[in-house]
């Protein structure tokens, strides 16, 4: 947290209350010591003194963190009536890139090098030195109003520029002169002064409702992302409409030649999917771990659907901070009715019996796995002192909601799915299973699993990049219209592709479909995560063990999470599939 480090403290203002979503994500907001009145400008204003002796312990400590926080790139996020502060420099290409937080100061390391930020200041020049940025200019723009029926102004952008001063008179500060350098020994006695300067501009060019624009368009290589985004879509959508084509074109075939070999006189020998039509319904092993995950996934379908929906409509914007967790996880309590009967239907229809073991998994299985993973990572950061860490009565908080209100509303589902008849199958199953013959390569089940999962992975690997993004490198993620046509894509990707592998398993007579369908599109989150760890290495610097696990446990809850959606878009499409061409074959 801000606190944490030894800046200059506000001791007055109670800090603004979060919600949900903001607790989750770790935006902990404390109120600023940095006071300043509307259109009065101020010059190199004095905000706080600090002072370090060599031979108090406890100063030694402050300074040896903040000389920490340095090295390790940690940086202020402000902000403003809701808007960011943002720090505008330019990056290759002539291009500017304003990034919502500045560092809290540069090392320079014994090689001479600095982090990119630091790069801008040809004075951060001395080796093993540490530069600390102890004053800013602010510079707040705002809109008068005075061609609008808004009385007022209202602020549109804020932006600043870090500075390193070295004041030496506390009496007459200019804000001028060499930076304030923080030697790698500490041996003498040192004061650091805070200050800033601010000014204001009229900018009427700029609307209120717009004023986020200038912060989303300088993200980096937007333009290169959206070339790619639509690249994807149309190779996506070009393989979709192959796919179904092949499917349509060659079923048409099978359904009219079995129909005609049964209206004719000679009876042939029955060959292909119509041979396994006794055994194609024969209820799966482990059908009731099936039908959990079934519910689960019909819980977080409808909750992602519901939310992006939202996000589209702009409900969602980044300017309403923490409103999207918090969406996604109220939604998610509040399904629980869905999950239930979902779960109670198909498990009744796979002949299941123990259903109160069914309506217990349901509702405690997938959520269990999620808190006990977030569980630890909250101790982790416990432990560590993270802004991160959630509080202990915002985890009781959601313990309250998913066993006082999604529980129960499991149960109520679950009661309404057991009531209802069993799903009713087109063929009926004979009572001995028949033998599966030897299967080729590529129709037995690993390799079509593996296979399933590529194409869907293939449509939304660069919205994952985005997200990613995102969460762990402070971006703004606004692209909610892409990422909803990309979430209809996958739909559509993984039904087809399950749907596909699933006729070439019928049509090699293998009649054990129920779990394959499931686990060929949910093998989609096994890339995810391959490319997680790709990601790890090769975008990120994190360092230490409590990062690591930290970032490998959220990422293990996003695949849990994707598994769960993927495999049941493809379980239900390819059960449909099934369903379908059964009942339009004759069958003695």
């Amino acid at each position: 947290e801000y606190d944490a480090f030894d800046f200059c403290q506000d001791k007055e203002e109670k800090r603004p209350s979060e919600n949900l979503g903001q607790v989750l994500f770790g935006e902990r907001i404390a109120s600023s010591p940095y006071k300043f009145k509307f259109n009065k400008p101020e010059t190199c204003k004095q905000v706080c003194i600090k002072s370090y002796d060599p031979e108090n312990a406890s100063d030694r400590n402050k300074l040896e963190f903040l000389k920490k926080g340095m090295q390790l790139n940690y940086q202020h996020h402000w902000i403003i009536d809701n808007m960011p502060v943002t720090w505008c420099y330019d990056v290759e290409d002539g291009q500017k890139y304003c990034n919502p937080g500045f560092p809290v100061g540069c090392y320079v390391t014994p090689a001479g090098r600095v982090k990119d930020a630091c790069i801008i200041n040809a004075e951060f020049n001395k080796k093993s030195t540490f530069y600390l940025f102890n004053h800013v200019d602010i510079t707040i723009m705002y809109h008068s109003g005075k061609d609008e029926s808004w009385p007022g102004a209202r602020l549109v952008m804020a932006k600043l520029e870090p500075k390193s001063y070295k004041h030496t008179d506390k009496d007459n500060l200019n804000c001028q002169g060499p930076p304030m350098e923080i030697p790698r020994d500490f041996t003498s006695k040192l004061d650091l002064i805070y200050t800033y300067s601010v000014t204001f501009e009229e900018k009427n060019k700029i609307r209120w409702a717009s004023r986020w624009d200038y912060i989303l368009e300088s993200m980096p290589h937007t333009n290169i992302q959206w070339f790619s985004i639509m690249n994807s879509l149309v190779i996506v959508l070009f393989l979709s409409g192959m796919v179904a084509m092949i499917i349509l074109r060659t079923l048409h075939k099978d359904i009219a030649r079995y129909n005609q070999i049964d209206s004719s006189e000679d009876a042939q020998e029955e060959f292909g999917w119509k041979l396994v039509h006794g055994d194609v319904f024969r209820p799966p092993r482990k059908g009731m771990l099936l039908s959990v995950f079934l519910g689960q996934g019909t819980q977080i379908f409808i909750m992602t659907f519901i939310t992006l929906f939202l996000a589209c409509l702009g409900f969602l914007s980044p300017a309403n901070r923490g409103a999207l967790m918090t969406c996604a996880v109220v939604l998610w309590v509040l399904l629980g009715t869905p999950a239930g009967y979902v779960s109670a239907r198909m498990y009744k229809t796979f002949r299941g019996e123990k259903w109160k073991t069914n309506v217990l998994l349901t509702a405690l299985l997938c959520p269990g796995i999620v808190f006990a993973d977030f569980f630890i990572m909250n101790l982790i950061l416990w432990v560590k002192g993270s802004s991160a860490a959630i509080p202990f009565g915002t985890l009781v908080a959601i313990l309250a909601m998913w066993f006082g209100i999604s529980v129960p509303l499991t149960f109520i589902g679950a009661y309404f799915g057991f009531k209802e008849k069993p799903i009713e199958h087109p063929v009926r199953t004979n009572q001995i299973p028949r033998q599966i013959p030897e299967q080729s390569f590529f129709t037995k089940p690993l390799p079509g699993i593996i296979m399933g999962g590529i194409l869907p992975f293939g449509c939304i690997f660069i919205q994952l990049f985005f997200i990613l993004n995102s969460i762990w490198s402070h971006q703004m993620y606004y692209m909610f219209g892409f990422l909803f046509l990309v979430f209809i894509i996958l739909l559509i990707t993984c039904s087809e592709a399950t749907v596909l592998l699933c006729y070439f398993h019928l049509c090699a007579e293998d009649y054990h479909w129920w779990w394959r369908s499931f686990l060929t599109s949910s093998f989609t989150a096994v890339y995810l995560f391959i490319y997680a760890i790709h990601y790890f290495f090769s975008k990120l610097q994190i360092t230490g063990n409590a990062s690591t696990i930290l970032y490998f446990g959220y990422t293990m809850i996003m695949v849990l999470i994707f598994f769960l959606f993927t495999g049941t878009i493809g379980f239900f499409a390819c059960f449909w599939f099934v369903s379908k061409i059964y009942s339009v074959v004759k069958v003695d």
